[in-house]
């Protein structure tokens, strides 16, 4: 007998989506990338953010978006990298940034991982507060990566604050207490694909929960396939999913989630898109 084919939710026919963070450059999309982004937009996803965690990976992304309309990227030393830091890691990345300042248009992802610890924590934190300041120089929002590591990273943001270009805490992993001392600092909340897991129930009362101008949407692609397709590669298109599962979280049509999400994107990171927002 044939599977049925899963079916996506219906497109948003005028508001468009926004994926805030994606990691086009790994392997896993190399042979149909073209096809990926083709494919989100047809489902009116109409722009994705591209993260840089390492010089490379950031000098990628850069030319990623160079080569594709909806794409922007970030460039940072994500926590796991930042032990190979030498002297003129950071210098390089502002470069970048400021060779390509009309596709740039974020730094990160930056802050701190106490789960893995492929880097000293006590060297995340210095190299944290060193990408902090440096974001702050080339005026770019900071994307934050928080993985069990709440009470310093919040120290670490207080010291920091205000962060005068704003920021975003990616793939939010705290409860609603945590959510309020983050929004407390003019931080944004990205949400991902897990918020449609059937445990999640702590992002979920976060997700419905915070104020509608501070929340954000993302894949974390490829990782954190959001269901129905849990386990398989993640997509920009698949920011539908998280998308219906928060409007349902809410009680508020897809449309008006959409709009709002995008919205705050675009002001966040000043993109020059989407003028019928």
């Amino acid at each position: 007998m044939k599977k049925r084919q899963k079916e996506f939710p219906i497109p948003i026919s005028e508001v468009p989506l926004i994926d805030t963070h994606c990691h086009l450059d790994m392997d896993v999309y190399t042979g149909d990338l073209d096809e990926i982004l083709q494919r989100a937009y047809r489902h009116n996803v109409r722009a994705v953010i591209t993260i840089g965690i390492d010089a490379d990976s950031s000098t990628e992304a850069v030319n990623l978006a160079s080569q594709h309309e909806m794409v922007f990227a970030s460039v940072g030393i994500h926590p796991h990298d930042v032990d190979s830091i030498i002297d003129t890691s950071l210098p390089m990345l502002a470069d970048l940034a400021q060779k390509n300042k009309e596709r740039v248009v974020g730094y990160g992802e930056i802050g701190l991982d106490y789960v893995k610890k492929y880097s000293s924590p006590e060297n995340q934190r210095r190299q944290f507060r060193n990408q902090l300041a440096l974001a702050q120089d080339l005026q770019l929002p900071v994307i934050i990566h928080d993985r069990e590591a709440h009470e310093d990273t919040l120290t670490i943001l207080k010291e920091k604050s205000p962060l005068r270009y704003g920021g975003i805490m990616h793939c939010f992993s705290g409860d609603i207490h945590f959510a309020d001392q983050v929004l407390n600092l003019g931080l944004h909340i990205s949400i991902p694909g897990t918020v449609t897991f059937k445990n999640a129930d702590s992002l979920k009362e976060v997700a419905k929960n915070i104020p509608l101008s501070s929340l954000l949407l993302e894949t974390d692609g490829p990782f954190l396939t959001p269901h129905p397709f849990r386990g398989k590669r993640n997509e920009p298109l698949y920011v539908l999913y998280t998308a219906q599962e928060i409007a349902k979280l809410r009680d508020i049509p897809l449309e008006e989630l959409a709009k709002n999400t995008s919205q705050n994107t675009v002001e966040l990171f000043s993109l020059d898109i989407l003028p019928n927002l």
